[in-house]
């Protein structure tokens, strides 16, 4: 695969072979050469599970304490009084089953995230088609499915994050823009890892964190010391 010149100058700036710490990568990441746009820098953690195991499955959320750096528009499905809370709350489009011809019909996606509530969750169910492979389907464990939509709204803007593990026994998420700075996005980061660390299911054995890598969107992976 051909890499483009920004791509090898960055290349440049890694030693293939050290384990870095955070920090360091971070610093690194600082100094690489910078596209047109903000890049977002990104988490990739092999763990010691098999996600094939519904008791190694590894998936959470949690609030990054500087944000992501993304205005993430918020849909809630919600009826009556939650409709009018969700809408105080700031949701950017709320809605019922009117929703589903324009969601299944239309291809309307001018959302980041969905929450429900589980009053609803009948109504979301017939979209889960649709809304499932794109990662959209609100889910209780990721506190999407709930009665207090003014939380997750708050929580979501905030920056909230979710992660999952794949079926490569990956997890994969953007931690926040390259234009934060070594210290904000060091803060970020260590609220994630404490996040996969704490998630380590009961059923996984031996070497739970494998590998930890960061990148940027469009730049090299740096491999991290996670001791």
């Amino acid at each position: 695969m051909k890499r483009g010149k920004r791509y090898l100058e960055s290349e440049k700036l890694i030693d293939k072979s050290k384990l870095y710490t955070a920090e360091e990568a971070l610093e690194i990441v600082e100094k690489m050469p910078k596209p047109k746009f903000d890049e977002t820098v990104e988490l990739h953690v092999k763990l010691g599970v098999d996600s094939k195991h519904a008791d190694q499955q590894v998936r959470g959320t949690t609030v990054l304490p500087n944000g992501t750096g993304k205005d993430l528009k918020v849909l809630v499905f919600a009826k009556g009084p939650k409709a009018e809370e969700a809408e105080k709350a700031g949701a950017d489009f709320v809605g019922a089953e009117e929703l589903i011809p324009k969601i299944e019909k239309e291809n309307w996606f001018d959302y980041d995230v969905i929450v429900a509530t589980p009053d609803m969750m009948g109504v979301v169910g017939r979209l889960g088609k649709v809304l499932g492979p794109k990662g959209l389907m609100p889910n209780p464990k990721s506190g999407t499915v709930t009665m207090d939509v003014t939380k997750a709204i708050k929580e979501i803007k905030s920056g909230k994050v979710e992660y999952r593990l794949d079926k490569t026994n990956i997890i994969h998420l953007g931690f926040g823009k390259v234009s934060f700075g070594t210290k904000k996005l060091l803060e970020n980061y260590n609220v994630v890892m404490d996040a996969i660390i704490k998630a380590k299911p009961a059923a996984a054995k031996g070497q739970y964190i494998k590998s930890v890598a960061i990148s940027t969107t469009m730049g090299p992976s740096m491999y991290v010391d996670q001791k």
